[in-house]
């Protein structure tokens, strides 16, 4: 546990302490045991840097203030503290727009930035459901958002996998659950929803490698690329917990991409 003063987080790292650095980030009611496999690859070239985002897994649980925004903060202050900047900040999903908020926030502390199916530039329909999905969320906790998960995998995913992400959302508290969606769509200073997206990927100035399932989503956030370098992919036939359901290609690509961004 460590005490960054505005809240203690968990995290723990691996690999030598003089390698260059990667901030693995988990998404909403996860934690940072689904990266452990990622994780112990990785050491052998990065030092990996595996935290619990406030509100989730072992990490402190605040009443209020259980948003992207404070978490992004949070793991500026980590990254400080641990004297490790700039890194290559990889996320999935909720983490995925922690990551890139710390980067528009942070960039001193960010080299460049891996989003994995990012919740930002939601639309259409999926807008429309936010407010009915918010008041579940709000009245149901992590009892809804399990529905979610239970849902969000392939018919490829790994046996076991789908149980373990229920039983980790189902323990993450209620409250944490409906602040952390508010955070991401419906706060006033969210960015999930695809106008404000638009406007704070402008504002990010580190190149940026983002995977989507959706081809609808891939074609748009190509649209709002400009930095040198930046790229998006789309991975098909793939479940939102992409990294998790095919960890050896994820591996791959995070080692491709630090290879090309980071100075060995």
């Amino acid at each position: 546990m460590i005490d960054l003063g505005r809240i203690r987080l968990f995290s723990t790292s691996l690999g030598p302490v003089d390698a260059p650095a990667l901030l693995l980030s988990h998404g909403w009611g996860g934690d940072g045991r689904e990266w452990s496999a990622h994780a112990e690859t990785l050491a052998d070239r990065f030092r990996v840097i595996v935290p619990d985002l406030r509100g989730h897994g072992r990490s402190e649980v605040p009443e209020q203030g259980n948003t992207p925004m404070d978490m992004a903060d949070d793991l500026a202050a980590l990254v400080e503290i641990l004297g490790c900047g700039p890194v290559v900040a990889v996320g999935h999903s909720m983490g995925g727009q922690v990551v890139n908020l710390l980067a528009v926030r942070h960039p001193e502390l960010v080299r460049s930035v891996i989003a994995l199916d990012p919740a930002h530039g939601a639309h259409g329909a999926e807008v429309d459901g936010i407010p009915g999905r918010l008041a579940e969320y709000r009245q149901r906790g992590s009892r809804a958002a399990a529905a979610f998960v239970a849902g969000a995998f392939s018919p490829q995913a790994p046996a076991g996998l789908r149980t373990a992400h229920v039983r980790t959302m189902l323990g993450t508290p209620d409250h944490v659950i409906a602040q952390s969606y508010a955070g991401m769509y419906t706060d006033r200073d969210a960015v999930g929803v695809r106008p404000r997206s638009e406007a704070y990927l402008r504002r990010r100035t580190q190149p940026a490698l983002t995977v989507w399932t959706s081809a609808e989503a891939a074609r748009w956030e190509r649209g709002t690329l400009h930095v040198p370098g930046s790229r998006v992919d789309h991975w098909p036939g793939v479940g939102h917990y992409l990294h998790e359901e095919h960890p050896e290609r994820t591996v791959r690509l995070v080692q491709d991409w630090v290879s090309g961004a980071v100075p060995q």
